[in-house]
């Protein structure tokens, strides 16, 4: 029997991960406080995911100013589109497996 949970992504275990990623693959970028009101999750928490994100190359940082206050976005890099999109492809072939 085929191992299935073969092709998962441990990085997209998280719930909030799982939904950054999904909120990002279908907008171009969306700012801090956009993705914290969506997913209903305080600052530290969504920070600490973001980090985590970031450092393993699915997420790009772009840091700048609305007049003078700052305005943080994120958009999901060309290999982090990939991994996600494998990643919900395993779910769907494990899914279809368990039938």
């Amino acid at each position: 029997m085929k191992n299935p949970i073969t092709g998962l992504n441990k990085v997209f275990d998280n719930r909030i991960r799982l939904g950054v990623m999904s909120i990002l693959l279908v907008n171009e970028e969306v700012n801090f406080n956009d993705l914290k009101q969506m997913l209903e999750v305080t600052d530290g928490n969504l920070a600490t995911h973001l980090v985590n994100l970031e450092e393993n190359g699915y997420i790009k940082v772009h840091k700048g100013f609305i007049g003078k206050k700052t305005n943080t976005t994120y958009a999901v890099t060309k290999s982090g589109e990939k991994a996600f999109t494998d990643h919900i492809t395993a779910l769907e072939n494990m899914i279809k497996g368990m039938k």
